[in-house]
């Protein structure tokens, strides 16, 4: 099931966090750090959506993520 992240500042770091989950799952010291970790994160799961929001706390993008896909070509 693909899931919803978010991307936001928190204190002097860049978090990224799974919707619905009660800790960060990545820290980050950029933006852009926060948003590359998730995103990997998420390929690797079933895909989602990350809000990327500003240092107000504001969205002011959203991002959808493809699942990667199996690099084994076996049947079965």
């Amino acid at each position: 099931m693909a899931q919803n992240a978010d991307v936001y500042r928190d204190g002097d770091q860049w978090v990224g966090k799974i919707q619905g989950n009660s800790r960060a799952s990545f820290r980050a010291d950029t933006q852009a750090q926060a948003y590359n970790d998730m995103r990997d994160s998420l390929q690797r799961r079933q895909g989602g959506e990350i809000s990327i929001h500003d240092r107000k706390g504001e969205i002011r993008d959203k991002h959808t993520v493809s699942p990667a896909n199996d690099p084994r070509k076996t049947k079965g």
